[in-house]
């Protein structure tokens, strides 16, 4: 049976049938959002900046590379940002939760722990996107705090707006969930201060690209090899992300022979999962080896990808913000 994302890419009976529900979610959607702006829900306003990235979509868009390299751009600005995030699929008991480098992705969420990682900045995370700013504010030193994903999180006040977009899927079927893959409708968009594409942008967007060329063996970390060195060879390829078919096309780029295994979104991996028996090695995104580390293998590996953003955004952002200790 076909997954019901398969059926947001266009016009076809699934969807059709689904139009009714598309349209309760978008009113109730907006709704909300009204009831935000005019005060009837509280929004909560930070003693320091609020840069939220987000999407008007479900699935992947290149969001969390995106964060990454905004928190080194800010930082080499004079700003000592920290990272809050949603912590999705995490089962930690009580929220929020500071998210180490050595965190565990099954408690806090494997993007956090990604994140923790690369950019070497405070993380926390939780359902309650507010409480876990204030810890962060409570706990640390940072002066601006980054939002991984949480544009439709509106208790978060916000003093910017950062929507990214996939340029090759843009809005599916245009129609909003569940009889297609937006959370807002696409005139959301009219109201951010910047909006990003993943790939070839279209008037008004940033485009973006998302680069990576160096395995890492998911076992060491610092046992690395081009991925130029896999040219020819047939490879294992899995990816449990919003967009695996990117990740897969990135690797044909690079001439290597993939076998799919495409998974969902956060996907909970098991050790049999990982398992083949014809020797080849296994490539996976870095995002999958953080909770694939515990059962890896030798022949296991991953491919760290860095945002590479229009030059034009990162002084466009700074306009945006007080200068730092402002």
């Amino acid at each position: 049976m076909k997954r019901l994302d398969a059926y947001w890419q266009d016009n076809n009976p699934v969807s059709l049938l689904l139009t009714p529900f598309a349209w309760l979610f978008r009113a109730l959607a907006a709704l909300r959002r009204g009831a935000y702006r005019s005060g009837l829900l509280s929004v909560h306003h930070l003693p320091v900046p609020v840069v939220v990235v987000g999407n008007i979509s479900v699935g992947g868009t290149g969001k969390t590379p995106l964060v990454a390299w905004l928190v080194e751009q800010l930082r080499e600005a004079g700003f000592r940002p920290a990272i809050v995030s949603r912590g999705y699929g995490g089962r930690a008991r009580h929220w929020p939760q500071q998210v180490r480098p050595d965190g565990d992705p099954q408690a806090v969420g494997d993007e956090p722990v990604l994140l923790a990682r690369r950019c070497r900045c405070p993380v926390a995370v939780g359902p309650d996107r507010v409480a876990a700013a204030q810890a962060l504010l409570e706990h640390t030193d940072c002066d601006l705090i980054v939002s991984d994903d949480g544009l439709q999180h509106y208790a978060l006040g916000r003093d910017v707006e950062i929507a990214v977009i996939d340029a090759n899927r843009r809005f599916g079927n245009g129609r909003c969930l569940p009889a297609g893959p937006l959370r807002e409708p696409p005139s959301r968009l009219t109201s951010v201060d910047l909006v990003v594409s993943n790939g070839p942008g279209l008037r008004g967007e940033l485009p973006m690209r998302l680069v990576g060329d160096t395995l890492h063996a998911v076992l060491e970390p610092a046992r690395r090899r081009p991925l130029e060195e896999l040219r020819g060879l047939r490879v294992h390829a899995l990816a449990g992300i919003g967009d695996p078919p990117r990740f897969f096309a990135l690797l044909r780029r690079s001439g290597i022979q993939l076998l799919e295994h495409p998974f969902p979104d956060h996907h909970a991996f098991r050790p049999e999962e990982l398992r083949f028996d014809d020797g080849l090695p296994v490539l996976m995104t870095e995002k999958d080896a953080v909770k694939c580390a515990p059962f890896a293998a030798p022949n296991h590996w991953y491919l760290p990808v860095e945002a590479q953003p229009d030059p034009n955004l990162l002084p466009r952002l700074l306009r945006l913000l007080p200068q730092p200790g402002g």
